[in-house]
């Protein structure tokens, strides 16, 4: 609760009418590249409304923003550190011949046919192991869309899958930081909490697999000569070796040992480098493009680039030369700079009381269970458009419905699974959402172009509110009584 007084609803709306105004016509005016600056102005100028209003009418102190903006970016430092991270491993993974020795088999393996319903299984099983989405569309998910390039696959499909998998295995996986934190937002055992949402994800995978599924027969069998040229293109380029694999596997094993995400990451970066230093001193001396330089000296420059900067790498194959260029940690400096900018706006939004103030007015159309879950539901969506982060979403849905969950004497773990529902899977449909930046940045397909194709992401809030008017393993004591197991 804040200390100052709360704007009314209406006022509230206009930072995030101005918000979402300026973006559309971001989006309209730059297109895909909206991201790498456009969209940053739009949020400066979303967060300079709220700042302005609160300040002159409300009397907001300044000191409020800066004390919230400087938590807020606090909390996220190490997600940014996380993405500067992933920005060396896509790189390194790349150059070092672990994606191009997994696009080179996997193309030979899979079927076009079921390539999108195995990208989503094989995305859902590594993410539930992992407990990331984030680790897993950085990996085996960058591999599995050169798969897809190669099978002439559509990119936008091939992302779909590849999401819809890995948020399902993020949101199932007891090691995932948004279970655990929509469980103990309110005081849920996060295994009852995992129990219970099999109720609305199974019903949700199952439909997005047999869609994935369905769609891959109707794929044409035309693709063998593009599948021809992809791996003659990597065969005279990189060293393929089975011995890259070493790398993806320790990894795993990593993952399997419960290291943090951070760590695992850049550990998993260092080893992809010295991969490359031994099996592709060639592509290194490309990289480094210095003649004056004796051999360990090219090495260790083309390396360095490697890890912080573009690389271009010629393949004879046009579709084959985008697909193994890197960005490296600099690539991710747009994401960084949008994220920032997302989270200063959220922090402003909060600061000011104007998020209180919007939920407040979602609260009272309560009047049934269906209204009780479709509110929260949509509380979570608006978070993540507005906060632009999943992690605010979760936590800020989990404090506004605690109480009235409580009050209607419904189950905590129906808000802690209809939280998760909602917060954490629609947050990589947002452009500007720290999710939905990261994912498009790392698979390099556009927030708006993949979107239509998360089936899974899309499902879960409808399935949740189905099965609360279903009143399916829903309970309610008197009101008043508390639920919580």
């Amino acid at each position: 609760m804040t200390e100052h007084r709360i704007p009314h609803p209406l006022v509230a709306a206009i930072p995030v009418v101005v918000l979402i105004g300026l973006l559309a016509v971001v989006i309209a005016l730059f297109g895909s590249d909206a991201l790498s600056g456009g969209s940053q102005i739009a949020l400066l100028m979303g967060l300079a409304v709220c700042v302005t209003i609160s300040m002159v009418f409300y009397h907001v102190p300044w000191k409020t923003f800066e004390r919230q903006m400087c938590k807020t970016i606090g909390d996220i430092a190490v997600t940014l550190l996380i993405l500067l991270t992933v920005g060396m491993l896509s790189g390194s993974w790349m150059i070092s011949g672990v994606v191009p020795t997994l696009i080179y088999y996997g193309v030979q393996i899979l079927s076009p046919k079921f390539f999108l319903v195995s990208a989503c299984v094989i995305c859902a099983l590594v993410s539930l192991l992992s407990g990331s989405s984030w680790t897993t569309v950085a990996t085996i998910g960058v591999a599995l869309l050169g798969i897809g390039h190669a099978l002439g696959i559509n990119e936008a499909w091939t992302a779909g899958a590849i999401i819809s998998g890995a948020y399902f295995g993020d949101k199932m996986s007891p090691l995932s930081d948004t279970t655990i934190l929509a469980s103990s937002s309110v005081r849920v055992d996060i295994f009852e909490h995992i129990r219970y949402m099999t109720l609305t994800t199974t019903p949700s995978i199952l439909i997005t697999l047999v869609i994935f599924l369905v769609a891959g027969f109707g794929h044409g069998a035309d693709g063998a000569l593009q599948v021809s040229q992809y791996t003659d293109g990597l065969s005279s380029t990189f060293n393929i070796s089975a011995w890259t694999l070493l790398v993806p596997l320790i990894t795993g094993i990593l993952i399997a040992k419960k290291v943090p995400s951070l760590i695992v990451l850049f550990a998993s970066s260092i080893m992809a480098g010295i991969t490359a230093l031994i099996l592709q001193p060639h592509i290194l001396s490309q990289i480094a493009a210095d003649a004056s330089l004796s051999t360990p000296a090219a090495l260790a420059k083309g390396l360095a680039i490697t890890y912080y900067g573009a690389t271009a790498i010629e393949t004879g194959f046009d579709a084959l030369n985008d697909l193994v260029s890197t960005g490296g940690m600099a690539g991710m400096l747009n994401t960084i700079w949008l994220i920032i900018c997302a989270m200063c706006y959220g922090a402003a939004m909060v600061a000011s009381g104007m998020i209180e103030s919007i939920t407040r007015v979602i609260i009272r159309f309560v009047r049934t269970r269906f209204s009780l879950v479709t509110s929260t539901v949509g509380t979570g969506i608006f978070l993540n458009l507005t906060t632009g982060d999943q992690f605010i979403s979760i936590v800020l849905t989990a404090d506004v419905f605690r109480d009235v969950y409580d009050k209607e004497g419904y189950e905590a773990r129906l808000l802690s699974r209809t939280t998760e529902d909602a917060a954490t899977v629609t947050s990589v449909l947002v452009p500007w959402n720290t999710c939905g930046m990261t994912q498009a940045t790392v698979l390099g397909v556009p927030t708006l172009t993949y979107l239509p194709y998360c089936f899974f992401n899309i499902l879960s809030p409808l399935m949740t509110m189905v099965v609360a008017a279903l009143g399916w393993k829903i309970k309610r004591s008197k009101p008043g009584v508390n639920q919580a197991t």
